[in-house]
């Protein structure tokens, strides 16, 4: 067996329902970090009962959270799950065997992502989640950047090849979770314009954005192929930079 070690690292608010199952799943690791953000339920309570190491603090900041717990972890190569994620067996049996003979710092995992029980794979994108995310990675490679949503990342080396099986994402339980998963996303990101001093391009510019998010999510990856659904998160891809747009323009906080 290879001496190369392994973190999971699972950052949560608030997760008592999904982290169990969660867990349950990264037996296969060498060392678990449960980073708890200002939780008040039983998400460190069970984070314990899975033998996690913890970290707890209180973040404004998305990027903030994910390095600290980055930094917490101990192990040669860092795998990043949320609470909201399972690692199927086949996935984890490569996890093993990619970090084993690896000679790259970072590597994407596709994602198979649901909503409710129904398995939505096309369509996804454009800052409405994610087809693959680039969680499997060597702890000193990735630095996470300082927005509240979707920050940018910074990689020292070289990507390697997309592993080849799926992580599983239970992202939404139905369209209105969805609605207000866009909301959320969207009033995040007005906080940063606002704190930068931007509002995201003119009404205009976010028009035209608007219209090839959805050519982007609906045409070219695929969404129609889902049919309402992939409606509906085409919609929401193209309607969250004017949402945050207008909010950052007309919103006070």
């Amino acid at each position: 067996m290879s001496g190369v070690t392994l973190s999971a690292l699972v950052v949560v608010y608030n997760e008592e329902k999904r982290l169990p199952s969660c867990l349950e799943k990264l037996g296969f690791v060498d060392e678990l970090v449960v980073v708890l953000d200002k939780c008040t339920d039983r998400s460190k309570e069970i984070a314990l009962e899975f033998g996690a190491r913890i970290v707890e603090g209180s973040w404004d900041r998305e990027g903030e959270r994910r390095n600290t717990g980055i930094a917490a972890c101990r192990t040669d190569w860092v795998l990043e799950v949320d609470a909201d994620e399972h690692v199927p067996p086949a996935l984890a049996e490569e996890i093993r065997r990619v970090i084993a003979g690896s000679t790259f710092a970072w590597h994407e995992i596709p994602v198979d992502n649901f909503i409710g029980e129904k398995l939505v794979r096309h369509g996804w994108g454009a800052s409405y989640g994610k087809a693959a995310y680039p969680g499997l990675f060597r702890k000193e490679a990735k630095t996470w950047g300082n927005d509240r949503v979707h920050p940018s990342l910074v990689w020292r080396g070289t990507k390697g090849p997309m592993l080849e099986n799926r992580l599983l994402h239970y992202v939404d339980k139905n369209i209105s979770d969805m609605i207000r998963r866009l909301d959320s996303y969207s009033t995040a990101r007005a906080k940063d314009l606002r704190e930068r001093g931007e509002t995201w391009g003119g009404t205009a510019s976010n028009v035209r954005r608007m219209a090839s998010r959805f050519f982007k999510c609906y045409v070219r990856r695929g969404g129609w192929k889902e049919g309402g659904y992939g409606f509906i998160i085409a919609t929401c891809a193209a309607l969250y930079p004017m949402l945050s747009h207008l909010k950052a323009k007309h919103e006070k906080e």
